[in-house]
């Protein structure tokens, strides 16, 4: 009788588990007595967030019962006080020694948030029971993973298993945004990890820079941004490098034409035509596999054969670090616009409109951009029970489960250092993740 009670008691728990997942609030996932179980995308609330209160944290709060929502401020302000502040020297100290760190973050923030939610899954290595999205091939050629597996580390030896690998990586792309001259955006804590990655969903699902934009917006329309919000991110555009590579099919074989974009600058188009010469294996668009988007990094790959030329997206930080993102617009605008998904935001009314705001006003960008960022920090979070500090059980018995390090399920190896080639930048680390 026992038994049937108890059976009873999860069957109806379940169903209202269920029945209350989720809600949403100004265009936000918001979590209720738990976070969500459906890892699917969902869609955008027809009314944007941005258009009800110019106060970007009042906004974001409004309404929110704190006693329901899983993630809230300060969330380790108990168990780890001082993790946040670890993560923001950390950053700060490695970006001073290697700018790259920052766009590198923020691409490895999206390709984990975009497939099936922020839960730290990209991080995984494979194993005899995993298969890893890093083997995506949108993936291969992500950087940064040095950097968490070392900030992450330093919050062991401080609070071992405490901090999820997933704010870890939200709170340092947040960093590098403004390190990179981009906006500060208030985010809040409490994520679990991912035990589980999704490889064929990244394969299939993370567009291309050769991607139309039909694809783009219906990609991160399923996971609901708007037509304004999927503009204000490829704003990260506007740091970082690319490979010849992903355009090239612009400049000397445009959808098999044997000639250029005729949407290309024609003057702009003979520069890059100095940097990346021609190469017979130029895709055409929509055909080739390589990074994706919206991302800033894309260094360190390029197919077989291609053309291995590489050009900085910020142009040598073109109107300087308080044009983060503007610079990105204003190119759009003059037909200056490197990838074909980049130029193709120009092409609809209803975001091109966008791009013509933010090219003009910096302001209005930077808010946008930094709604949009939280959004995406707070994609189908996992926490509480259907999250995890990942559950080592199986390791080390029936214990109290400990958080490992991230880019592996395997026990903790004690790894704390970057490996970069130039070793002062290993003492710099040092330095800042002791102080």
């Amino acid at each position: 009788m026992m038994r049937f009670i108890v059976t009873c008691l999860v069957i109806a728990l379940s169903v209202y588990v269920a029945y209350h997942g989720l809600e949403y609030d100004h265009g936000f996932i918001r979590l209720t007595k738990r976070s969500p179980g459906n890892r699917t995308g969902v869609k955008a609330p027809e009314k944007s967030p941005f258009d009800d209160n110019d106060n970007l944290i009042s906004l974001y709060m409004e309404d929110s019962d704190q006693s329901s929502y899983s993630l809230h401020y300060d969330f380790y302000q108990d168990s780890c006080p001082t993790a946040e502040r670890i993560i923001t020297k950390g950053i700060r100290e490695l970006y001073a020694a290697k700018p790259s760190v920052a766009p590198s973050l923020i691409r490895l923030l999206f390709h984990d948030c975009f497939i099936e939610g922020c839960d730290a899954s990209v991080l995984l290595d494979a194993d005899e029971s995993l298969t890893s999205e890093k083997e995506a091939s949108p993936n291969q050629s992500l950087k940064g993973f040095d950097v968490i597996e070392s900030i992450k580390s330093e919050l062991e030896k401080v609070c071992p298993g405490v901090v999820s690998c997933a704010d870890v990586l939200v709170l340092a792309a947040r960093e590098a945004v403004l390190m990179a001259g981009g906006p500060f955006y208030p985010l809040e804590t409490g994520r679990r990890d991912s035990v589980v990655a999704f490889k064929e969903i990244a394969e299939r699902e993370l567009p291309s820079p050769q991607a139309s934009i039909s694809v783009i917006l219906a990609r991160f329309g399923t996971r609901g941004f708007n037509e304004r919000e999927t503009v204000s991110l490829f704003g990260a555009h506007s740091i970082g490098i690319t490979h010849c590579t992903f355009f090239e099919d612009r400049l000397y074989n445009f959808s098999g034409t044997g000639k250029p974009d005729p949407e290309l600058d024609t003057g702009f188009q003979q520069e890059l035509k100095t940097k990346c010469p021609y190469s017979s294996s130029a895709p055409s668009p929509g055909t080739g596999v390589g990074p994706s988007m919206p991302a800033s990094d894309y260094g360190g790959v390029s197919s077989a054969g291609g053309n291995d030329g590489v050009v900085d997206l910020s142009y040598n930080n073109e109107g300087g670090e308080e044009n983060f993102g503007t610079r990105y617009y204003r190119r759009l605008m003059q037909k200056k616009g490197l990838m074909y998904a980049d130029q193709q935001l120009t092409g609809r009314e209803e975001t091109e409109m966008w791009v013509r705001a933010y090219a003009s006003d910096a302001q209005l960008f930077r808010r946008d951009f930094a709604m949009s960022m939280m959004k995406l920090s707070n994609y189908h979070v996992l926490t509480g029970p259907l999250g995890n500090l990942y559950n080592a059980a199986k390791l080390i018995g029936h214990q109290v489960c400990r958080q490992l390090p991230c880019l592996t399920r395997k026990p903790f190896s004690g790894f704390d250092k970057l490996t970069f080639a130039d070793n002062n930048i290993n003492k710099q680390i040092g330095n800042v993740m002791t102080s």
